[in-house]
């Protein structure tokens, strides 16, 4: 059989180790408590839900709709920006509507890169930020930040490696509050970020996925908000974490209007944007009441307060996250020769507990796992419990 040339150059989809032996045990009826893909497990606001089938009632929206998005929700989107970062965003030039900002990202990559072109990602990275470049067929340069300890060390990494770089790239993808790692940063780091990309001539994409995601003060800053920062920068946003709506497949990328027009014209030829209705319902998110926001970050810290402590209870030291729905556990000393995938594999099978392998964010990733908070505190109570009973046997 013929061989595809785009295809060979994706690795195995490490993820799906672990997924088809939950699926399998599963299958045998063993309760498995699982903390792998970050996927929300709360229902989507009502307020946002009435919405969608009141607009899903008028016929008119069932027909074709703008791949850039409706104009309604692009003046709502750059009213968000407005409102909350106090950025100024022109709806026709500066911001475009996506099907999640996984298909933004990869898509952008399509648009504006080649074979000739790199593209640096910090290792580890959400996979979409190291795959969608090499999808566009071009190559990643890894800035290896698994031991970095706080944003201090990551911008000393990006300061030292960027220049460095041969050929210099085109983009560099940065995704703060981070999955998979929590990492945060502050305003000051974009800054000088900004500053660094616009000496090099480098395009800057920033993934703003939790911005809501938040805990114990902490403010998630956008990139946007550096002065200057819209000649070299775009920012993506989703719905998906912060008003629990991750099947809705809807975000938006604002910022640099040439990467917002490459964007567009070549979403123009994928697809006619998302459902009408879900856009309508989209305003209804971003305009309507916010207390469901709160609420959704209120669950996340909850149960984060149960797993983490819990997890140091036992022997294992986990950083509390200041950001995301994800805690980024290093693995335990006594196992880290098994790697990551061997280790959620122990872990599935003694514990009953399923994570995901640090190695499926990155070769730099592989002495970690993580764990998404989508169980609730009782299910997280008894996963500790069936990792006490591991540990116990050695």
């Amino acid at each position: 059989m013929e061989e595809f040339r785009r295809l060979t150059r994706l690795p195995a989809y490490v993820f799906n180790i672990t997924s088809e032996m939950k699926a399998a045990a599963r299958k045998r009826g063993e309760d498995i408590i699982d903390f792998g893909m970050g996927n929300p497990d709360g229902a989507t606001p009502k307020n946002i839900v009435d919405k969608l089938i009141e607009a899903a009632q008028k016929t008119q929206t069932h027909r074709y709709s703008l791949s850039r998005g409706i104009p309604r929700l692009r003046r709502a989107i750059s009213n968000w920006y407005k409102t909350r970062y106090n950025v100024d965003i022109d709806p026709e030039t500066e911001a475009i509507v996506t099907i999640g900002s996984k298909e933004g990202i990869a898509h952008l990559c399509l648009a504006v890169l080649d074979d000739a072109d790199t593209v640096a990602v910090p290792n580890p990275s959400y996979p979409i930020h190291i795959f969608g470049p090499v999808i566009a067929g071009s190559r990643v340069q890894s800035i290896n930040i698994a031991d970095a300890a706080n944003a201090d060390d990551i911008l000393a990494r990006l300061e030292a490696e960027l220049p460095k770089m041969n050929p210099r790239p085109k983009l560099l993808i940065l995704n703060f509050p981070s999955n998979p790692t929590a990492q945060t940063v502050d305003l000051a780091f974009f800054e000088r970020v900004v500053a660094l990309c616009k000496e090099l001539g480098i395009y800057l994409i920033h993934d703003l996925a939790y911005a809501d995601l938040v805990f114990d003060g902490y403010r998630a800053p956008s990139v946007l908000e550096v002065p200057g920062a819209k000649d070299i920068a775009v920012e993506f946003f989703t719905l998906s974490k912060s008003y629990n709506m991750p099947g809705w497949r809807v975000g938006f990328m604002v910022g640099n209007k040439k990467l917002v027009y490459a964007l567009g014209r070549i979403k123009s030829y994928f697809d006619y944007g998302t459902f009408t209705p879900i856009q309508v319902a989209s305003i209804q998110a971003l305009e309507g009441p916010q207390e469901c926001v709160k609420e959704i970050v209120d669950n996340y810290k909850a149960r984060r307060d149960v797993l983490v402590p819990g997890l140091n209870k036992l022997g294992w030291p986990v950083e509390l996250p200041k950001a995301t729905m994800f805690a980024w556990a290093k693995i335990p000393e006594r196992y880290r020769a098994l790697g990551s995938i061997e280790f959620s594999k122990k872990l599935l099978t003694e514990a009953k507990v399923a994570v995901s392998p640090g190695v499926g964010f990155g070769e730099h990733g592989d002495g970690h796992v993580r764990f998404s908070l989508i169980e609730n505190e009782e299910r997280t109570r008894q996963a500790l419990r069936g990792i006490k009973q591991m540990f116990r046997n050695g």
